[in-house]
Order: C-alpha cells, then sequence, then structure tokens
C-alpha cells in the first residue's frame, strides 16, 4: 500500500513572480559584496548609487521627450528600470516579501504573462502619472527609483480580485480597499514621524489604481465577471 504524500501548506511560487523579484535579489548580492569590497575594489560600495544614478526615473525626461516631440531611445528604459533597484537593502526588502506574497496570490487567477504584464504596467502608469503631478507640486521633485508603484499595482490586483469576489455574494465591496488604506495610512504615518516622504506616494497610488484598472483586461474572463455583476443589479 503506497503512503500518501505529504502536502505542503505553502503553494509553490511561480516562475513568473520570482522573475520579478530575481532583479532586486541580484542586486542586493551584488551591492552587498562590493560594500564588502570582494567586487568592485574601491568603487565597490558606491555600486548601488551608480546603479541607482543608471536606472532611476527622472519626470524631467518625459517632460522634455514630450516638448522636443520625440522619444530618446537612450534613456527610455528608465520607465521600468526604476523598478528592479531600490535605495537600501530594507527597501528592496519589502518589495520582494511583498512582490512573493502578493503575486502568489494573484497568480492563481491571472496567467503568467498577465502577472508581469501588471507589474510593468503599474510601473508605467505610476511614473506618467507621477510626470504629469509634478507640474503641480511645489518644491523639488525628485526621481523614482524603488518596486514599490509596481508593488501598489499588485495590491490593486489583488483589491480587483476581493472585489469581485464580494460582489458576487452580495457584500460590501468596500472592504477590499482595506488593505490599500491601511497602506497609505501606515506610510502617512511613517511620513510624519521620520519625515523624507517626498511625493513617491503618488506614483505608488497611481499604480495601485493602474493594476486595479488593469485586471479587467489582464484576468481570464474579469470583463464578463463584472458585466455579470452590472447585470444581476
Amino acid at each position: 500500500m503506497r503512503q500518501a504524500m505529504p502536502v505542503s501548506p505553502l503553494n509553490p511560487i511561480p516562475a513568473a513572480v520570482w522573475a520579478l523579484c530575481l532583479p532586486a535579489i541580484a542586486g542586493e548580492i551584488v551591492f552587498l559584496l562590493g560594500q564588502s569590497g570582494l567586487i568592485g575594489g574601491a568603487q565597490g560600495v558606491g555600486l548601488r548609487l551608480s546603479a541607482m544614478q543608471m536606472t532611476a526615473f527622472a519626470p524631467e525626461m518625459v517632460q522634455r521627450m514630450w516638448h522636443l516631440g520625440a522619444v530618446d531611445w537612450d534613456q527610455a528604459y528608465r520607465i521600468l528600470s526604476y523598478s528592479f533597484v531600490n535605495s537600501s537593502f530594507t527597501h528592496a526588502a519589502f518589495v520582494v516579501v511583498f512582490t512573493l506574497a502578493l503575486g502568489n496570490m494573484i497568480a492563481r487567477e491571472f496567467r503568467p504573462w498577465a502577472v508581469i504584464a501588471l507589474f510593468l504596467g503599474s510601473a508605467i502608469g505610476g511614473a506618467l502619472v507621477y510626470t504629469a503631478a509634478i507640474s503641480l507640486l511645489p518644491g523639488r521633485v525628485g526621481p523614482l527609483i524603488g518596486g514599490y508603484p509596481a508593488v501598489y499595482g499588485l495590491v490593486g490586483a489583488f483589491t480587483f480580485l476581493l472585489w469581485t469576489r464580494l460582489g458576487a455574494v452580495q457584500a460590501n465591496r468596500m472592504r477590499a480597499f482595506t488593505l490599500i488604506g491601511m497602506l497609505l495610512a501606515f506610510q502617512l504615518v511613517f511620513g510624519i514621524v521620520f519625515g523624507g516622504a517626498g511625493y513617491g506616494w503618488i506614483a505608488e497610488v497611481a499604480g495601485f489604481f493602474v493594476g486595479f484598472a488593469l485586471s479587467f483586461l489582464l484576468v481570464d474572463g474579469g470583463v464578463q465577471r463584472v458585466l455579470r455583476q452590472i447585470r444581476a443589479r
């Protein structure tokens, strides 16, 4: 008689989700080796700063291209690259943990290519909204760096899944927005206590709404699911 194989209580994380985390993980390994003096020689300590300078998204870049009416392909990569380099180890750790946790849950409803499209689309959307907003903001606006706008897009997709499930059972769908509310409240308190929060939250909130909106198109049967609920009213 064959003994039943033990079942892991944790679902294996899909390869697409690991692929989104791999650049940040690899980068932190390189930065750690540089700080330890194992690579890069005397310049190894500055590897993170060099990587940030090479990948950060400056909103002025898009504004300049808009005024010139031409795309600077040598710099256009920054609208995505900023999401894969983080300003500190702690920053990277939060990005990776949230990407793994949310990505694993979202991947149960989204196909692998859709999870990647959601992450990248939220990063682009967050950067573009941030660019559009800076003309209305006082003070000096810094460049974007780090994966939070893309992670907030995953929060938006997770919220979409909760929103549709609550609607299917005629429950209060506003409960689906509890997570984003908690994150924004935490960010507000953190900014007040420690200061220096800047305007990066604009890109993060924009990433959330872009992720929520993209879910209608990227989740299997997403549009049909919402239309059924509307017709059922």
